[in-house]
């Protein structure tokens, strides 16, 4: 059963650029995935499309068997690139605001991790480091019960102990029987989190999908290896 499908998918911004090209995606459920590619191949894109943020050119997305639209915001978490928030609102002002917006989130669940996570919910956000930050927006996104999270470059930009608390908490409180969605070019980092892999050229072509474990066992080298390998390879031709 796929969580994620995507059909000819196509969409090109200004000047008819293509960012992605009848890409052919299916994501499989209660899985941990890593969305994989270089900057500007349409990771960020293909991941706006899914949470509804942005419209297809052409092609079909379907969400559990379900077009985009209303009814698949309610099964999606989605945690952009950027942080959105106002600075000066506190952060149980957030947790607020999330309780009203969302029928499925869990304001018990988020003040766990605030605490796990050393987090005043006191605390005014333009009081906090970015890393801190990350980890606020994190905890709102991860504390919804939804069917599929899509977690856009949630590593990038903060500093390593930072990327080990994120993914902590991401694996820490992962329904098995959801699926998340990790889009990331920083592979070592994220790759021991990872239960499958999609590899994405420019054009949001797919140029490998598996299992981790089995890329590692048949590969004989790390998936971030693989990554690099894969993507010469398709450079050079």
């Amino acid at each position: 059963m796929s969580i994620l499908e995507c059909k000819g998918l196509c969409k090109s911004y200004k000047a008819g650029v293509p960012v992605l090209q009848n890409m052919e995606l299916s994501i499989p459920k209660g899985k941990i995935v890593g969305l994989l590619g270089p900057n500007g191949c349409g990771k960020s894109t293909l991941i706006k499309i899914v949470a509804g943020l942005l419209v297809p050119n052409s092609g079909g997305v379907l969400v559990d068997g379900t077009p985009i639209g209303e009814a698949t915001k309610a099964m999606v978490s989605y945690l952009p690139e950027r942080t959105y928030f106002n600075s000066w609102m506190r952060v149980h002002e957030l947790i607020d605001y999330f309780a009203d917006f969302y029928e499925d989130f869990d304001a018990a669940k988020a003040y766990r991790l605030l605490e796990d996570l050393s987090i005043s919910p006191g605390s005014r956000l333009k009081t906090l480091s970015k890393g801190t930050k990350e980890k606020v927006q994190l905890v709102l996104v991860m504390s919804r019960r939804a069917k599929l999270y899509l977690l856009d470059e949630p590593i990038a930009g903060v500093d390593p102990a930072a990327r080990e608390y994120i993914l902590g908490t991401i694996v820490g409180n992962y329904d098995p029987e959801s699926t998340i969605i990790i889009t990331t070019h920083l592979i070592t980092d994220v790759e021991q989190v990872l239960d499958d892999f999609v590899f994405v050229s420019r054009g949001g072509q797919i140029l490998k999908q598996g299992s981790v474990e089995e890329a590692r066992e048949e590969n004989g080298c790390s998936l971030d290896a693989l990554f690099r390998e894969v993507f010469r390879c398709s450079e050079s031709c």
